[in-house]
């Protein structure tokens, strides 16, 4: 499928995971879903690209509805399990297998190859851009999860935790990531460093 037959939408994980994490912790997200306009999706989950503006809502209907540190935990939870699916069903075993195997930045540079090739699945209309060296830094300009936003930190938690398990699985366990500019507080993009040593 071409981008332009796709473009301003996003993959499900970043609606389904979330539902996952609430679920896997016993709570009901019937409110949250129908605050953020999707309520049918909290019964029958999506299984097909979506508007990245729907996700969105749900993102930020998460920050509005709960305290800033359960937002955080669900927002990342969401994340690590993206990135479990993606490891257990869109990136092949060989592949992975390979990755593991090559020294870290060599491995980084290729992980950051093939997640920038569908970058268009997370980052929607966003200009995703990448660099390697001694670590990584990630940009997504334009990130439309968090489009109109406004906060004083950093807000993309779902993108951090996914790039952090994918890094940590296939790259390195040492690898930390942190979110040093974000749209929501003013940055040219969501920017976040990929350290593994």
């Amino acid at each position: 499928m071409a981008h332009s037959q796709i473009a301003g939408r996003v993959g499900p994980n970043a609606v389904t995971q979330i539902r996952a994490s609430l679920l896997a912790q016993g709570l009901d997200g019937t409110v949250l879903f129908d605050a953020a306009g999707i309520g049918s999706w909290w019964v029958s989950p999506p299984e097909e690209m979506i508007p990245q503006e729907e996700a969105a809502r749900l993102h930020r209907a998460v920050r509005e509805t709960m305290s800033p540190s359960a937002a955080h935990a669900l927002l990342t939870d969401a994340g690590r399990r993206t990135a479990d699916y993606l490891l257990a069903v869109r990136i092949p075993k060989p592949a992975q297998f390979v990755l593991r195997a090559l020294p870290p930045r060599a491995a980084s540079w290729l992980l950051l190859k093939a997640i920038s090739a569908n970058a268009w699945t997370f980052a929607g209309t966003g200009q995703f851009s990448w660099t390697s060296a001694g670590h990584a830094e990630v940009a997504i300009a334009g990130n439309p999860l968090v489009a109109g936003e406004a906060s004083i930190t950093p807000l993309c938690e779902w993108h951090a935790a996914v790039f952090e398990r994918l890094f940590r699985e296939l790259v390195s366990p040492k690898t930390t990531v942190i979110e040093t500019a974000c749209r929501a507080s003013g940055g040219d993009a969501c920017q976040f460093r990929i350290a593994w040593s």
